[in-house]
């Protein structure tokens, strides 16, 4: 494989990367274990596959002037995706020793920055101490891999899956080197529509910083230091809220979100009253095979969370209303879609600024909430079923708190990731996503 340039979005990434805040997502899954040496055999399984999934052997390379067949404008202090000639799947599985709670020691392993020398991923296989169930805690870095790219490359190690086949898909006639003068006015006009964007973009999240009332549980001075906690509820109780409400299953657990906090600040002391913390939720604007470079493109949608409102059903109404007006708008304007703006930094700009803007985040929001598809079919490992997966998402600097959400065999797991000095009680906070969904459920019985 040839090296590939990193996107802008995934050079901003691996810049802002420090090693009290490293940039790396994960997840959690929870496998069915037989006896007490399926831990190991899991582990000895992933470390054989890895090296046939060439997407795990690339390394990140910065690089001053990349290769002449590479170049392009701004490419000038970049890096390059290219493959690691020393690869050793042995220096990224480790099975470590059995564990009785599996989030208390992934929570250890997500505060570890990876080793940026190496391909930039990690597997650590926790057997179960009474032999009835082991875990995997993959680890991936966000200039690597986004989460649907995450999931393809751990599927990759996983059992092979019976999928259908693909659609093939039509052929598109090739492109000259030369640009086709007749296409010059539309690419002026679409350099015009972009800086038109930018600048929109950029003036919404300026607004976006006034009158804000947070609770400083949510934003305070980071430690370096994770802890994580996972919830699973049934899925069929969110559908249940859904049809009686109206809206989406995304809005219902965003809405869930909102009101976990609020139980939380109240328990804890804090108190919720008039707190509306901006939310972020990711949306993908995935790249097309075709486009180059390949990698990250995200927006989003910016909101406030409603934890101020006593009532379920209304903070339920002001989320849904809130994502409507998002969609409607579209995820490619607004001070959610901040991340764009990636897209016209030079690769320098991105060298040189990102240690100053990694603390920016805080500014423009509070929490993130973001949601990771993953399959409806049944995964395995060494024949051994998953039966819960909890998506763990990057804790930027000045945040202490970020919610990951995935849907899996009739259930939604909730991923907890959190500063472990400024959110010790984070279990709290967990106790209160199930007891959200039962106040949500009780609301919309007759």
């Amino acid at each position: 494989m040839s090296p590939d340039p990193l996107a802008p979005l995934d050079l901003a990434f691996w810049n802002i990367e420090t090693a009290e805040h490293p940039m790396h997502l994960g997840a959690l899954g929870v496998f069915e274990a037989g006896s007490a040496t399926a831990g190991a055999h899991a582990a000895d399984l992933l470390a054989a596959r890895a090296p046939a999934v060439p997407g795990l052997r690339m390394r990140i390379r910065d690089t001053w002037q990349p290769p002449l067949a590479l170049r392009r404008p701004f490419a000038f202090g970049g890096a390059t995706r290219e493959p690691d000639p020393r690869f050793d799947p042995l220096d990224h599985v480790r099975l470590h020793a059995p564990a009785t709670d599996f989030h208390a020691r992934a929570g250890r392993l997500m505060q570890r920055p990876l080793e940026r020398g190496r391909p930039p991923w990690e597997a650590h296989v926790l057997p179960g101490a009474d032999g009835t169930a082991f875990a995997v805690l993959f680890k991936f870095h966000h200039a690597l891999a986004d989460g649907l790219r995450a999931l393809t490359l751990a599927a990759g190690v996983l059992d092979p899956m019976d999928l259908p086949a693909p659609r093939p898909r039509p052929e598109r006639p090739p492109r000259g080197r030369v640009p086709d003068v007749r296409a010059l006015p539309d690419r002026l006009r679409d350099a015009l529509s972009d800086a038109g964007r930018a600048l929109d973009i950029g003036a919404a999240a300026a607004l976006s910083t006034l009158d804000v009332r947070s609770s400083p549980a949510l934003t305070a001075e980071s430690s370096g230091t994770r802890r994580i906690a996972g919830v699973a509820v049934d899925l069929d109780d969110v559908h249940h809220v859904r049809k009686t409400t109206g809206g989406t299953v995304n809005d219902v657990l965003v809405a869930v979100v909102a009101g976990a906090l609020r139980r939380w600040l109240d328990e804890r002391g804090d108190g919720s009253e008039g707190v509306a913390p901006r939310a972020l939720i990711p949306v993908s604007k995935r790249r097309p095979r075709t486009a180059h470079p390949q990698g990250n493109r995200l927006s989003g949608y910016l909101m406030r969370l409603p934890v101020g409102d006593p009532d379920p059903l209304s903070r339920l109404g002001t989320v849904r209303a809130a994502m409507d007006r998002n969609k409607e708008a579209g995820p490619g304007r607004g001070a959610g879609a901040v991340a764009l703006l990636a897209d016209h930094v030079p690769a320098l700009g991105h060298r040189i600024g990102g240690p100053l803007v990694s603390g920016a985040a805080r500014l423009w929001f509070d929490l993130l909430v973001t949601s990771v598809p993953l399959p409806s079919l049944g995964l395995r490992l060494g024949g051994h079923p998953l039966t819960e997966v909890y998506p763990l998402a990057p804790l930027a600097r000045g945040h202490s708190l970020a919610v990951a959400v995935s849907t899996y065999r009739g259930q939604v797991h909730f991923g907890l990731v959190a500063d472990g000095k400024a959110v010790p009680d984070l279990d709290r906070l967990a106790l209160a996503v199930t007891a959200e969904v039962e106040t949500l459920l009780a609301a919309c019985r007759p």
